[in-house]
């Protein structure tokens, strides 16, 4: 007879080990595009029924929260490969390392991200030339301010403590939060107001 110890392992830490073997080294890319787009998507959902519960909205917009999980494809293939190529040119985990690695990340990688996020949701929108342009003005510089507040302590972690394969898990987890604030930017009727 199997006692609990072996029941554990043999039906959850085994075939959880598989699962991660499986998803973080053999299917790498999928695994990051996946957990990108799903994020993306709950962040929205999360944001739309604050939205209802405050009566700032009345009911769900599936054609909004379906353009801000498309959105997670394109970012998640994005950070997927930077991250890939951040390790390369800069390898490493030494303090100097990783401040380069942060800099770099915040000065050149985030504005690259945000204008990409940018560009796929006008894309799954419909929007227009002008609109793209007026949304990564107005409504991308809002979000890159509250990116410095956010990325600098979490990348610190990432990149001090976290395999290269680890870090889109990583960045999406901490970016859930983030995500509800970008679906806030990006639909808030105040904002778009405002800009």
């Amino acid at each position: 007879m199997l006692r609990g110890a072996d029941l554990f392992k043999r039906f959850v830490q085994s075939p959880a080990r598989r699962f991660i073997k499986y998803a973080f080294d053999k299917h790498l890319f999928a695994t990051n595009v996946t957990i990108s787009l799903t994020l993306s998507g709950i962040g929205d959902i999360l944001q739309q029924h604050h939205n209802i519960i405050h009566q700032q909205q009345h009911s769900w917009d599936r054609a909004r929260t379906r353009h801000m999980t498309c959105t997670g494809v394109t970012v998640g293939a994005l950070c997927h490969h930077w991250y890939v190529l951040l390790d390369r040119r800069l390898p490493g985990r030494s303090l100097a390392v990783v401040l380069k690695k942060l800099l770099v990340d915040q000065l050149l990688f985030s504005p690259v991200c945000l204008t990409v996020f940018f560009l796929s949701l006008g894309l799954f929108r419909g929007g227009d030339w002008s609109t793209f342009v007026s949304d990564v003005w107005h409504k991308g510089w809002r979000l890159y301010a509250a990116e410095w507040i956010v990325w600098p302590p979490a990348q610190l972690v990432n990149f001090y403590l976290l395999p290269t394969k680890f870090r889109v898990l990583y960045d999406n987890s901490i970016s859930l939060m983030f995500d509800v604030y970008t679906s806030h930017v990006c639909y808030d009727k105040k904002i778009m107001e405002d800009d």
